[in-house]
């Protein structure tokens, strides 16, 4: 089987791709380099420099690679910036969908698993959050994501598309070859763990929240526990057509206790800068998984925040320049 991986070079999808070839999958990675980095291409995997929104780039992918499924990863992602500047999320997260997803129909390529958000519920009236929650974003990132999980619901009655919906929560940690490495890095531990190796300063947005510490409280799970989804659901029949699934812990940890753990992992005693909310940041993001622990038989590997932190922070020590050096 051929997989074609949108976004490979980025921080999810050259784990997922690893994990793909660790199981004997062909893969082929499309990604524009935009956010994505060369060196987090696994070596065994075919790269094509191109873009979602190109159709004849797509056409030749599907025409001349043979491929079998697609696993799509690519999009634009900072959520103050789909509040500030919406377009390009319109342009490359729904647009650039509809053409990947047109050319796949076109192909007779059935299989489509898609890579979601939790910021598709907004803020959520109670957590956990379950797959049927209502849907209410708080920004363009998750509006642009939601309206191209209902587009493939169609597309699936449709054309007969086999779509898996994989809403993510807070993604972490890393493998020993690919972690995360954004510019600008946007991510709470990223930033701190970066921050360790350089100047131990936690920026820590919004302390005024409904919570016990008065921080924002999210829901962790391993990068590694993601790929090990996708496999999944690749392997497990879809016969429904359209499925969507929570991927979390179902633990929250406030920004607080993340700051506390990683000063315990590191070593190192932080500055605590507060500063004000930013636009956009729901109080809970906490996920019930049941779904997909009951449907694809998962289990995160990584269950608890420190393991996760452990994975990350040996990364950061090996990459203090992420992809760069």
């Amino acid at each position: 089987m051929t997989i074609l991986v949108t976004g490979g070079a980025g921080y999810i999808g050259s784990v997922v791709v690893e994990c793909l070839i660790g199981m004997g999958q062909k893969v082929v990675v499309l990604d524009n380099l935009s956010t994505g980095h060369r060196q987090a291409v696994h070596p065994e995997a075919e790269f094509v420099h191109g873009d979602i929104r190109d159709a004849s780039c797509l056409d030749h992918v599907f025409s001349q690679l043979g491929i079998d499924g697609v696993i799509h990863m690519a999009a634009k992602a900072l959520i103050p910036e789909s509040i500030t500047d919406p377009a390009p999320f319109y342009d490359i997260n729904l647009l650039g969908s509809i053409r990947l997803a047109d050319v796949m129909v076109a192909h007779g390529v059935k299989r489509i698993i898609m890579s979601s958000t939790a910021a598709v519920y907004g803020q959520p009236e109670s957590v956990p959050i379950d797959e049927n929650a209502p849907t209410h974003p708080m920004n363009s990132y998750g509006e642009t994501k939601l309206s191209f999980e209902r587009m493939l619901h169609w597309y699936s009655r449709a054309y007969g598309v086999k779509a898996t919906i994989f809403r993510y929560f807070s993604a972490a940690g890393a493998s020993a070859s690919y972690g995360e490495a954004h510019v600008p890095e946007t991510h709470l531990i990223p930033r701190l763990l970066l921050a360790a190796l350089k100047e131990p300063v936690a920026e820590i947005y919004g302390t005024d929240y409904d919570t016990l510490d008065g921080t924002c409280l999210r829901d962790f799970v391993h990068v590694v526990d993601l790929a090990d989804a996708h496999i999944r659901a690749l392997e497990v029949p879809n016969p429904s057509g359209f499925r969507v699934y929570n991927m979390g812990s179902g633990v929250g940890y406030s920004v607080l206790s993340v700051v506390d753990n990683i000063e315990k992992i590191t070593g190192k005693k932080f500055e605590r800068r507060f500063l004000p909310r930013r636009k956009g940041d729901p109080a809970r993001l906490v996920a019930s998984s049941a779904k997909v622990v009951r449907e694809l038989g998962w289990k995160p590997a990584y269950p608890a925040l420190d393991d996760i932190l452990v994975t990350a922070w040996n990364w950061h020590r090996s990459h203090p320049d992420g992809f760069q050096a």
